[in-house]
């Protein structure tokens, strides 16, 4: 998985309340268990016309904001089912942070396990980065991971918070397998010394 550390991009305003994953990535792209491929899939009954052109009124579809790497999204963003392709669709796409005022809890664990950083900010913030995002080209955000920091496009800066273990995993690049190989020498060394005693072990 890829350190988040410091994310400089253009944040796309979504303002929209109960997103849920089924509009995030609709049941037609769940054939596939590939990580990569959803970025065309995402939010695609919102992107794309019934004809499979694109919707030149969806925010991602907009020349500013087609290479946007951050969401700032409406409250109790990624409700719904528990599927992980959700935070799938969002990376293959481009989006590494998404900011929104509560989440889903399933989606935001996910989130954290695929290397998005969710941030949760008070309505008040929430609204001057929807502002600040709502500025096209010029709606750039700075993600400061280190000292949990969103730095808008006017130089103000906002704080944040975040659980200590989950800031670490991101820093570090560290998913569920990167946590498990960082224990690899105690691993080895536990079955070594068991070997004899349990030889099925071995």
């Amino acid at each position: 998985m890829d350190k988040f550390v410091k994310l400089t991009g253009v944040a796309a305003p979504l303002p929209v309340v109960n997103v849920d994953t089924d509009m995030i990535i609709p049941k037609d792209y769940l054939k596939t268990i590939k990580r990569t491929g959803l970025g065309t899939g995402l939010f695609a009954e919102a992107r794309y016309n019934e004809d499979g052109s694109p919707n030149p009124d969806f925010v991602l579809n907009k020349p500013a904001y087609q290479n946007a790497k951050i969401l700032v999204a409406g409250d109790n963003f990624g409700c719904g089912s528990s599927r992980e392709h959700a935070p799938w669709a969002l990376l293959d796409f481009g989006i590494r942070c998404v900011i929104s005022t509560s989440f889903a809890d399933i989606f935001y664990n996910n989130c954290f396990k695929n290397g998005i950083l969710p941030i949760k900010v008070s309505q008040e913030d929430l609204d001057k980065l929807m502002d600040d995002a709502s500025r096209g080209s010029n709606a750039i955000l700075t993600v400061d991971l280190e000292n949990l920091e969103i730095t808008g496009p006017d130089g103000g800066t906002l704080k944040f918070e975040l659980d200590e273990f989950k800031r670490h995993c991101l820093l570090n690049g560290l998913d569920d397998i990167g946590l498990t190989l960082e224990k690899a020498k105690a691993i080895d060394s536990f079955e070594k010394s068991n070997a004899s005693s349990h030889p099925w072990a071995a």
